[in-house]
Formats: C-alpha cells, structure tokens, sequence
C-alpha cells in the first residue's frame, strides 16, 4: 500500500460523504424526523450503497476510509459552528408553514408535507385552532416550532404584575378603567421575526 493508494482512498471517502449528505438532503427532513419502517430501510440501503466501493479493499483501506469519515464529520461540525452559511447549506433552514393563522400551501408541497400530516404535529403539541397560530415552521430537524397569535397567548407573570401594579395604582386616584398595556416589550424580537426577516431578504434578492 503506497502513499497514492492511500491519497485515491481519501479522495473516494470525501466523494462518497459530499455524495451521502446530498441524498440525504434530497429523501427530505421528514424521512430524517419520523424515521418510519421504510425511510429507515432506505436510510441503511443508502449508507450500504455508499460504503459498497471500500467495503471490497484492505482491512488498512476500510480503516483509513472509517478515519476519513469520522474526520470530515468532525470538520463538517466545526464549519457549521464557524460559518452560518454552511450550516444552512447543510441542515437548510426553518421553513414557515403557517403565517398570521394561513396555511401556506406552497411550502407544504414544496416539502412533501401534507396538511393531515401537519395537523397532527400540531395536535402532538397542543395545539387546536390554526386561526390562534401567527407562525408556525418546519424545524431542520422535522419538528415544529410556533408563536401563537395575540389574542390566544397566555398572560406572563410580568404582564400580569404591571396589570395589578397599574390597575392599584390608578385606581386609588379615579373611578375609571385605568389603561393598561400588557404587551411585551418591543426590544425582545420573537425568535420567529429572524425567520421573517431571512425569507423576506431572500425575496427581495429574488426580484432583484
């Protein structure tokens, strides 16, 4: 075993990994999340697949290409934690499903998603009503992530403390219903608004 063997076999290893997250990324992170009987069959039919062409060599070869492996997972890792946009390019990025209490079709078919199917992750979570979610999303990893709409979120225990400190206080002065604002504060952006802003950047990129 010669120093070009062991170069043509990292090369092979590389090639196969870059050649196993593609197809992965193409059965969809549905068949990653649910893992059913199925996708699980495919999963390991595709890892046999890809290992097929080093399974054939040395038990040297098998060993190289194995630390290959482990190392450009390890690499992958480190570059997603380094750079935002390779993260995305691997894992793909949260994807919203339903906007201000409307499905958006487009984005159901667009991931193989149908309403059904996202009706029950809803339900696996609680929720009842489409009309009381202002955004839910397709997480990278298939679940789903959601921010209830306004008039359906439960009262904090902040809120609730500025409601009873302005009603005490108002009230000992007038008779009147003292106005109270609840809302939240405006500096702590929603972890959804990052989503909208991303999809929002990336249209007007498009039309551009």
């Amino acid at each position: 075993m010669n120093f070009r063997e062991i170069l043509d076999e990292v090369w092979k290893s590389f090639v196969l990994i870059i050649a196993g997250m593609l197809l992965l990324r193409l059965a969809g992170r549905k068949s990653i999340s649910q893992m059913t009987v199925p996708t699980t069959v495919i999963m390991v039919s595709i890892g046999t697949v890809i290992v097929q062409p080093i399974a054939n060599k040395s038990i040297w070869m098998a060993i190289i290409a194995a630390t290959t492996f482990i190392f450009i997972l390890v690499l992958v890792e480190f570059l997603q934690i380094k750079s935002n946009s390779i993260e995305k390019f691997i894992r793909g990025s949260s994807v919203i499903v339903i906007k201000n209490g409307e499905l958006q079709v487009g984005e159901l078919k667009k991931h193989r998603l149908t309403v059904d199917q996202l009706e029950m992750k809803l339900r696996q979570n609680g929720l009842t009503h489409i009309k009381d979610l202002k955004t839910v999303t397709i997480e990278t990893n298939g679940h789903i992530g959601y921010e209830l709409s306004d008039h359906a979120k439960p009262i904090t225990f902040q809120q609730m403390t500025l409601l009873l400190d302005s009603y005490f206080r108002t009230s000992s002065r007038t008779n009147s219903s003292p106005e109270i604002d609840i809302s939240t504060n405006k500096e702590n952006l929603s972890l959804f608004d990052e989503i909208h802003e991303e999809q929002k950047h990336f249209v007007e990129e498009e039309l551009q």
